[in-house]
């Protein structure tokens, strides 16, 4: 939407709190019902002894701000945040941190939700994981790709909200 706030995009190359961004962008939120986020953080477990994230700088942080442009058309938000990471990463470090801030919570709720599916499925980035000194790469998984199908058909509104 044309009114919509500018929103808060960022590409990093260092550790973020994902706690004090999302504490900032709470406090600028007045208008807001509702604020739904989503943190994602490399796993402990498993072996995965580092995790790093490669980009193409010329498109990735162009692709998060259309992303971001995107969500603003689709659900009325006060206020959107969207940071990820790039670079490698320890175990319990936070990868990427999505928070939607909206009148009403089904729109926070599907806002927040669309910008992940995307970002995971849909982005610019390459993953791969270090598991007893040896490095893979790690190919999204075919319910990534069906999380970004079911918006396809989506009005995006409020009243059509994934299952």
């Amino acid at each position: 939407m044309a009114s919509d706030p500018p929103a808060d995009v960022r590409l990093l190359t260092e550790a973020f709190d994902a706690g004090a961004e999302l504490v900032r962008f709470t406090a600028q939120q007045d208008a807001a019902g509702g604020i739904a986020s989503f943190l994602g953080q490399v796993r402990h477990g498993g072996g995965v002894e580092a995790l790093e994230l490669r980009h193409y700088g010329p498109l990735t942080l162009p692709g998060m701000v259309a992303l971001a442009a995107e969500a603003q058309r689709r659900w009325t938000l006060e206020g959107l945040l969207m940071i990820h990471r790039s670079g490698e990463m320890a175990p319990g470090d936070p990868i990427v941190l999505v928070a939607a801030a909206a009148r009403h919570r089904r729109d926070a709720f599907a806002a927040a939700e669309f910008a992940m599916d995307h970002l995971k499925s849909e982005s610019w980035f390459w993953k791969r994981e270090r598991v007893g000194g040896v490095w893979s790469w790690i190919e999204p998984r075919p319910v990534d790709y069906a999380d970004i199908e079911r918006w396809a058909d989506s009005p995006g509104s409020a009243a059509h909200s994934p299952a």
